[in-house]
């Protein structure tokens, strides 16, 4: 049975918590709240989990230590197997209807002026038939899937200040919050994001810098074109250079998402005026593809954001297990990846079905084996999930180590050879044909209120 959605004014409450008419303020005393399942942090990875529990008869709590719903950062792009989840957990069509459906691809070497000037130009439907891309707002993504949540399920202003202790005759998790709040759970979710502290507290390393960082910014136009120009094609626009990489793609009839990714031996000190932001981005991109810079320079510059890239290898043998007791990780707290195959989002929403799926099997034992089968079904998720996710990373880290060199030899024989003859889109594309399946909840199972 299909969950009821909240209203408009719901998604308002979610963004501007002080709205809300039914928060739930917890109280500051010493006893502590027990919760069956709490997801720690309320973006992709942790509310996909949520909505998927929910779809699946099993209900969660999601901490998230923001006083709202993140509305900071620029676009997803989200391939075919990225939206078999969200159509898997209800929520595919509405951002369908927002978003374009990306028909093709284009590349071009930054010493092409003209917009005609192309190395390899591609169509989805004749390369990679079925193949679905579009680039979605990340603040429309997480608005659609807190939007299946029931009022109160998201616990805003909640950071955690660390993991208590575990065990107890249930092997529950007691989380110690910042404002002094104590939580016990029989299973805690982090999906924390790449600097996670549970990450951190289960043993794994800090993520490892690639070399390479990125500005990322979301443009706005009235649907004639960034700059006065003609209305935008609906492909990506890739652009190469030396070291240094770029590229567009319209997101919606108002919005053009655009990249730079360049290469820097350290990370640098940070950069927190939004139009110094916007100054170094122009600068790296000066005398390149006009129809690039006019993007850049219609983006508001709060919209403009630099990031290191980072990943972390799952080595098997080496890397921590994902799962310590009754906690686990899921998304990029557990294996961040470049954005090289465009697959950080889509294998966060793979995590959230699998997971789901595993703990709704093992919420529906009886008694006191409850907590051992929650422990199985953490340890069946990481086995399922290593899989698909090791090799992703690695062969992104791999695929961004190759574009960013810098050789003018190499360079041109990627700008002469490699690109006009050799790349085939289909098998480059061919992890995203990946179907992690659907959610069925038991028939036993009662829909949730």
């Amino acid at each position: 049975m299909p969950l009821a959605t909240t209203t408009s004014s719901s998604i308002s409450s979610y963004l501007h918590p002080r709205r809300r008419r039914n928060a739930v303020v917890a109280p500051r005393c010493e006893a502590a709240q027990r919760e069956e399942i709490v997801i720690v942090g309320a973006g992709v990875a942790g509310l996909a989990t949520a909505v998927s529990l929910r779809r699946l008869g099993v209900g969660a709590t999601v901490l998230e230590q923001g006083a709202a719903l993140r509305a900071g950062g620029t676009s997803l792009t989200l391939f075919k197997n990225g939206w078999r989840v969200l159509d898997a957990i209800g929520v595919a069509d509405e951002l369908r209807a927002k978003h374009l459906r990306i028909q093709g691809m284009k590349m071009r070497s930054a010493s092409a002026a003209a917009a005609t000037d192309v190395l390899r130009e591609f169509s989805f439907e004749e390369e990679a038939p079925g193949q679905e891309v579009r680039a979605v707002e990340r603040r429309a993504l997480l608005e659609a899937l807190a939007s299946r949540l029931p009022p109160g399920a998201i616990s805003f202003s909640s950071k955690l200040r660390r993991v208590a202790g575990q065990g107890g005759p249930d092997g529950a998790t007691e989380l110690e919050l910042e404002d002094g709040r104590r939580i016990v759970a029989r299973v805690v979710v982090g999906c924390d994001g790449v600097n996670s502290p549970i990450a951190r507290w289960m043993g794994f390393s800090e993520p490892r810098y690639v070399g390479h960082m990125a500005f990322r910014g979301l443009a706005r136009y009235d649907g004639d074109g960034a700059g006065g120009g003609q209305p935008f094609e609906a492909k990506v626009n890739y652009i190469y250079g030396r070291g240094l990489r770029a590229g567009f793609v319209p997101v919606s009839a108002t919005r053009v998402y655009w990249f730079i990714c360049f290469n820097r031996p350290t990370p640098g000190p940070k950069i927190t005026d939004p139009a110094a932001l916007k100054r170094e981005a122009l600068d790296l991109v000066r005398g390149w593809p006009e129809d690039l810079v006019a993007v850049m320079r219609d983006t508001p510059e709060d919209a403009v954001v630099r990031t290191p890239l980072v990943d972390r290898w799952l080595w098997p043998g080496l890397a921590p297990a994902a799962s310590r007791g009754g906690v686990v990780l899921a998304g990029d707290a557990w294996h961040p990846m470049t954005p090289n195959l465009g697959q950080g989002a889509c294998c966060a929403l793979e995590d959230a079905v699998v997971l789901a799926r595993r703990l709704a099997a093992a919420a529906g034992a009886a008694g006191s084996a409850a907590g051992a089968s929650y422990g199985e079904a953490m340890r069946e998720y990481e086995r399922e999930r290593w899989w698909r996710v090791f090799p992703l990373t690695a062969r992104a880290g791999l695929v961004g180590a190759l574009v960013q060199w810098g050789n003018p030899a190499v360079c041109a024989a990627r700008d002469g050879v490699v690109i006009p003859r050799l790349v085939r889109l289909g098998p480059f594309l061919e992890h995203t044909n990946f179907d992690c399946g659907l959610l069925e909840p038991p028939a036993t199972a009662a829909p949730l209120p």
